[in-house]
């Protein structure tokens, strides 16, 4: 809380608040502001219609498939999908798409094995089903690596709004994730598990919306001359339209065949076992609902991702034509210009500047899209230019180590403050803040019904439905504040969307190899099964910390060591008896 105490201080605070303001015109407020008051408002009445435990975690079971499928996507799609993405392709180009190959396969195999038994045995968490084939080791084991991985990643979902904000209110950034981290933690305790699903439709209405108008305006926006096919073409001149990659490298980070095999085993391990989305899909009205519900986020979720990253690619092109900064980061650029290193890098800037004018002069010339030799110059100037970016960088870490010198994750946002018409500033910031609001609270939402029905209900088996529902409302507001807490020591680490998939990376493979063996091989015992999920997590983070293949690679890895461990220590222990 800021205290102002005398009347200049009260000055200065009004005539910041109306230099921020400058940068969004009223309607773009009001977008914004009616957005997230919906949201909350529909939380606070939902307040009082939870009778019991079902009611606050399953939603009654009202949901209907249409309201699991978008449900499903909304929490999967965080404002990190939003912010991160766009940023993703302008980078690197299309290829991040191969990551979502492997995810319709597994949408069929979790509807054919895993939504029966969950819905047989009417369980609350995917966890509780492992007690009932194992035993009470296994499932705590399980849901604590749950508790782990999906704590931290709550964390960076609050974070990616927060960065928002910061660029456009100038705000800051630590301050920005308390702001939203309670407003996201109240509407998700108030509200219960109903409230996150009913209210992601009208968030993924929202979110669908945006985006199109973002895209239409982006294409709009290129020069008369420039068609939507020149604009593919440049692209593929720059090597952003490289969807598939069929190399063989474990090191590369996302070819087919991680996409292939390690997406498939991450989105099995994701939205089979992860409760997170396994919450949304429990509260369908029935199986046939609930698998509907799946089979249409499988087919939808790969479009919607090629989408976004297109959009990213659009962007580059769009700053092919308009300067775009040597760092998108503008209060990265703020610190430098404070140093002495300033001289350095407004050379760098200069330099770009040059570089910018010269790659017009290509760029312009009339047979630009079939002269090879404009083509090689044009190259060679934008290879020039992403140098400075990168020499700009390391300016940026050398006066300041702990700077956030990636700027993937600011590149849309700049896009959408500095050049998007008014309205559909505040349409696109209710986008990602929606994105953001919405996969929070299922995460969070997740997180407390876990700790109550997996662990808090084991020990406080006597007590009555409303206490239990009391509980889940306690334990949303401490992983609410232990995400906040994660928030407030993040960093950037390439970028968002990234750093959000390792994390899951490093306990998926368990996790998911856990539940396989369980619904699979009958043959393994509890003993078994524990002792290989404890021994392949430490492989897997070994494997990580020594840096040996692509984190996606680890889904697989954990998957199937947890496996062969299992059958190997059973074997052990049938031999000893």
């Amino acid at each position: 809380m800021v205290v102002i105490t005398d009347p200049i201080g009260i000055l200065d605070f009004f005539l910041f608040v109306y230099d921020n303001l400058q940068l969004m015109v009223l309607i773009d407020w009001a977008i914004l502001s009616l957005t997230l008051i919906f949201i909350i408002a529909y939380g606070i009445s939902k307040n009082n219609s939870h009778k019991n435990i079902k009611d606050y975690l399953k939603g009654g079971n009202q949901a209907s498939w249409f309201t699991v499928g978008l449900s499903v996507m909304a929490t999967q799609a965080s404002a990190i999908t939003f912010l991160s993405t766009p940023g993703q392709a302008f980078n690197e180009g299309m290829g991040f798409v191969q990551f979502y190959f492997g995810l319709p396969f597994a949408m069929i195999i979790i509807c054919l094995f895993f939504l029966p038994v969950y819905h047989k045995l009417k369980v609350f968490t995917a966890y509780e089903f492992l007690e009932k084939r194992f035993d009470l080791k296994t499932r705590t084991l399980t849901a604590a690596l749950f508790l782990i991985q999906r704590g931290l990643a709550a964390g960076i979902t609050i974070y990616a709004p927060a960065i928002i904000l910061s660029v456009v209110l100038g705000w800051n950034l630590k301050i920005l994730v308390v702001i939203i981290g309670v407003l996201v933690v109240l509407y998700t305790m108030i509200g219960g598990t109903q409230a996150v699903n009913v209210t992601q439709k009208q968030q993924m209405f929202i979110i669908f919306s945006g985006m199109i108008a973002a895209f239409i305006f982006i294409v709009k926006a290129l020069p008369e001359n420039i068609t939507f096919s020149n604009a593919l073409q440049l692209a593929g001149i720059n090597d952003k339209l490289n969807v598939l990659d069929f190399s063989l490298d474990i090191n590369s980070r996302y070819t087919f065949w991680s996409g292939i095999t390690g997406g498939l085993f991450l989105a099995l391990s994701y939205f089979g076992t992860d409760q997170s989305q396994v919450q949304r899909y429990l509260s369908g009205r029935s199986l046939a609902e609930s698998q509907r519900g799946l089979i249409m986020n499988g087919f939808l979720k790969t479009p919607m991702q090629f989408f976004i990253l297109l959009i990213g690619v659009l962007v580059f092109v769009f700053f092919q034509f308009e300067k775009a900064p040597i760092h998108f980061n503008p209060y990265a650029v703020e610190k430098v210009n404070e140093t002495s290193e300033r001289d350095k890098f407004a050379a760098l800037e200069t330099a770009n500047e040059l570089l910018y004018r010269e790659k017009q002069k290509r760029l312009k010339q009339e047979d630009f899209f079939s002269n090879n030799l404009l083509q090689g110059q044009y190259l060679q100037l934008e290879k020039k230019a992403q140098k400075n970016r990168e020499e700009a960088k390391k300016i940026l870490e050398k006066i300041e180590p702990k700077i956030e010198t990636n700027d993937k994750d600011y590149v849309f946002i700049y896009f959408i403050i500095n050049y998007l018409p008014q309205g559909l500033i505040g349409l696109l910031l209710a986008v990602i803040l929606s994105a953001a609001m919405s996969s929070s609270a299922s995460e969070i939402n997740a997180l407390s019904a876990t700790t109550v029905v997996d662990l808090y209900r084991r020990f406080k088996s006597d007590q009555n439905e409303k206490h239990y529902v009391w509980a889940s409302k306690v334990f949303t507001l401490v992983w609410g504040g232990i995400a906040i807490a994660f928030a407030l020591i993040g960093n950037l680490f390439e970028n968002l969307i990234q750093l959000v998939n390792i994390i899951g990376s490093l306990f998926y493979g368990t996790i998911l190899g856990i539940f396989l063996v369980a619904i699979f091989i009958k043959s393994i015992k509890a003993n078994a099964i524990f002792i290989a999920a404890i021994v392949t997590e430490l492989i897997v983070l070994v494997i990580f910390y020594n840096d040996w293949v692509s984190f996606l690679w680890l889904n697989v890895i954990g998957a199937v060591l947890t496996i062969f461990n299992a059958l190997i220590i059973q074997q052990i222990n049938k031999i000893k008896t």
